[in-house]
């Protein structure tokens, strides 16, 4: 990177940001205290939020606590999702604004002028939703039945979400990079009745079968009776008479009427299955109201939304951070979003951003992996497209490192964009640390402190609060959003979030400390903790160290079994320059860390690649470098974006 010497400069320096005059001064909220309005009465907080949507009946109390750890946000209200998302804005005479700008992977193709880009409109959204709601009462879906969604980036999975909170349906989405194996157990265990998914999807200009390549999994599915297929790349899937239908003919035939179900405030909403400390996924379940309330509260007030605001949220429909990003809280506001296809870097490392300049994006928000690989392609590719239209930049999904925030501000924000680094949870269902642009001064690596309504605490080994240092980060008080249980599983549902500090005390999972500005940073997994001779030291520790070096691009750090030490720092690296490989790059990183954290930090073994093994939604799949690094068999990898990286470590390590 040409200014490398300017980052290293300001991370020496440990400069804050605060927010911008310009943009403090026209901020939605600007007033510090909110936070203490929020804190004095959190239930009245909330409320007035949830006032904001359209409820077909009031509420009678605004959170019932008498039970911990359940809670119930809003009894006796009654909204519909589908309404609140669609109908309310096309009745206020806004159907022709535009809800998603959809960008093709392919859009650039020959042929694809009519296919590849689409202005998808409130009006467009709304008539597709009825029609498909319909479809599916048709094939037998109703109030409280399961509808399974497999499906690339395109509109018609947000039609099928809308359409299934339309007739209180719970939909569960499965990421369309996962295997058969993953949908068909999600399915199982879930009971779905039906499923959405699509002929095939686009990889790197390639369709790669979808429908085909789950069609064994349906004879193991007692409770699935319909497939609804959309015809994406016109790969004449199979299709069995009887329960399989194609999207287009049925949504053409359909009724375009359907009224909204009126549904309570705690009837659950949807499941998003998400990885357990076993091997079996836990099924996450959230509610109506209070999950609607804080998405779109979060929306408004953490990306400081305007009306002529172009959002990005460059995430996946198959994650938490597209149900409440890409869905739920935009369409909830009103919103004008980018949805995209494809990958960051094809058919080009710079696609991303000749899609901002195109559509003059105004918010993005996306993971600290990506970041760094834009980091590492080099700052020339988005100097060379106009981004000039960007006025706020996010970071969701694992903590960012100080060096990848500031690059993020510099080459992308060009230096004048605020940064809302959010921590939150498929469990917590909507942010819940995060700086508001126009109030917080931002620290580069901190999400800063709790939006106003959310109370969290640091915890030591002693279980006392921690007013400065570090500990287990824990939430203290309820908030809308919280998942209400695990699916089936009510029992582990305590067990896992609230036996270890008792039952109004919810237990995160991650490692974090807090500073002497009360502003917190979210170290990583408590699970991802290393004990090397007795000390524990956080793998995204040892993580941000190694990028910390002007030299790395990116990393991943695992521990193994070590006779002497107990365990023993494993790291993977992606250099910047490709040749930096040797024994005295390795050496001089291993000096680096120890100057950093200490001697006791120093990785036992470094391999290198030109990328480590992600799911094609970009995060670093660690489980994989643990099997390599133990030369075990390696599980599915049917999600890997680039299953050659493995070959590339095993020969690094077998050769070691």
């Amino acid at each position: 990177m040409r200014d490398q010497p300017e980052l290293d400069v300001l991370l020496k320096t440990e400069e804050t940001f605060p927010p911008p005059p310009g943009f403090a001064a026209s901020a939605e909220l600007s007033d510090p205290e909110v936070y203490d309005r929020a804190a004095a009465d959190p239930e009245a907080w909330w409320a007035d939020w949830a006032a904001r949507l359209d409820w077909m009946e009031p509420w009678d109390t605004v959170l019932d606590w008498s039970d911990p750890p359940h809670a119930t946000w809003f009894a006796g209200g009654k909204l519909n999702v589908s309404a609140n998302c669609l109908d309310r804005h096309v009745a206020a005479g806004n159907g022709d604004r535009v809800a998603y700008f959809w960008e093709a992977e392919d859009a650039d193709a020959p042929g694809q002028e009519d296919r590849g880009r689409k202005a998808i409109t409130y009006s467009w959204l709304l008539d597709q939703t009825q029609r498909f709601a319909n479809v599916m009462k048709g094939l037998g879906v109703g109030k409280g039945d399961v509808v399974g969604i497999y499906m690339p980036m395109v509109p018609e999975a947000a039609v099928a979400m809308l359409a299934c909170t339309r007739i209180g349906a719970i939909h569960n989405v499965v990421f369309g990079g996962f295997s058969a194996e993953s949908l068909k157990e999600r399915m199982e265990v879930s009971g779905a009745k039906l499923l959405v998914t699509a002929d095939a999807t686009l990889r790197r200009g390639s369709p790669m079968p979808m429908k085909a390549s789950i069609d064994s999994i349906f004879d193991e599915l007692e409770e699935m009776s319909s497939v609804v297929v959309v015809n994406r790349c016109d790969t004449d899937p199979p299709m069995a008479e009887g329960r399989d239908h194609f999207w287009a003919e049925s949504v053409e035939a359909a009724d375009p009427v359907c009224e909204p179900e009126p549904m309570d405030a705690e009837d659950p909403l949807y499941l998003l299955y998400t990885s357990g400390s076993t091997a079996k996924p836990k099924g996450i379940m959230h509610t109506t109201g209070g999950y609607l309330t804080q998405v779109a509260a979060t929306h408004q007030m953490v990306f400081d939304l305007k009306d002529d605001d172009i959002f990005w949220c460059a995430a996946d429909i198959g994650w938490v951070t597209g149900h409440s990003y890409i869905v739920y809280g935009p369409l909830a506001n009103g919103a004008t979003s980018i949805m995209y296809e494809g990958a960051p870097d094809y058919p080009q490392k710079d696609r991303w951003w000749q899609i901002a300049a195109r559509y003059k994006a105004s918010i993005l928000y996306t993971a600290p992996t990506v970041i760094r690989s834009f980091m590492k392609w080099g700052e020339e590719l988005p100097a060379k497209h106009d981004l000039s239209s960007l006025r706020l930049l996010g970071s969701v999904g694992e903590p960012i490192n100080p060096r990848a925030w500031l690059w993020y501000h510099k080459y992308i924000g060009g230096g004048h964009c605020p940064i809302v680094d959010t921590w939150w949870q498929t469990e917590t269902g909507a942010i819940m640390i995060s700086p508001l642009p126009g109030i917080t001064t931002t620290k580069p690596g901190s999400a800063t402190v709790p939006i106003p309504g959310i109370e969290a605490a640091i915890l030591d080994s002693e279980d006392n609060p921690v007013e400065e240092g570090g500990g287990t980060l824990v939430l203290t008080r309820p908030w809308p959003a919280m998942a209400r249980t695990l699916f089936n599983e009510p029992e582990r549902y305590v067990e896992t979030y609230w036996k270890r500090y008792g039952p109004d005390t919810y237990l995160v999972g991650d490692a974090a400390h807090i500073d002497e500005d009360d502003y917190f940073w979210i170290v990583g997994r408590i699970d991802d903790v290393i004990n090397v001779s007795g000390h524990r030291l956080s793998t995204m520790e040892v993580e941000s160290a190694l990028v910390s070096h002007p030299g790395v691009a990116e990393a991943a750090v695992i521990g193994v079994s070590d006779e002497a030490t107990g365990q023993a720092i494993i790291s993977f690296v992606t250099p910047q320059d490709a040749s930096n490989r040797g024994d005295d790059f390795t050496t001089e990183l291993r000096q680096h860390v120890a100057e950093r954290i200490g001697k006791l930090a120093r990785p036992r073994g470094i391999y290198y690649a030109d990328d480590l093994p992600k799911t094609r939604s970009g995060k670093i799949m660690r489980r994989l470098l643990r099997d390599v690094a133990d030369g075990k068999a390696l599980g599915d990898v049917s999600t890997l974006k680039d299953p050659s990286v493995i070959d590339d470590l095993k020969a690094q390590i077998s050769g070691g």
